[in-house]
């Protein structure tokens, strides 16, 4: 499996992932909150590095970065509960927890390596 390096597609092609998954999500009580903050988790974290790719200073770059590092982490948790609500789909949400996760460990790497010397 090739994976993407340039982290603003790869987070871009994760947002798209996670609205085309959660558009075939069934909608009830349980499931729409948790919907409307995946889809919100999920887009941010794209949008966050985006913001990041442009900061206008290392500080800030590390601030945008550790908001990516907090909707990934975000989006692991939603995705882990439209599993308990919606079990059938736990196969489509694995994949994206699995992006999920490794968006997080770069992001974590990223963090950690630009810490004030």
């Amino acid at each position: 499996m090739n994976k993407t390096y340039d982290l603003l597609e790869r987070t871009s092609v994760f947002g798209e992932n996670v609205i085309r998954f959660c558009l075939s999500l069934p909608r009830t009580v349980v499931t729409t909150p948790l919907i409307y903050q995946l889809v919100k988790a999920g887009t941010s974290v794209g949008a966050n590095y985006a913001e990041a790719d442009n900061a206008e200073s290392r500080p800030d770059f590390r601030h945008k970065i550790s908001i990516c590092r907090k909707e990934s982490k975000e989006s692991y948790f939603f995705l882990r509960m439209i599993i308990a609500a919606v079990p059938e789909k736990e196969s489509e949400a694995g994949i994206l927890q699995l992006e999920a996760k490794e968006l997080n460990l770069i992001f974590n790497s990223i963090y950690q390596k630009t810490k004030d010397k």
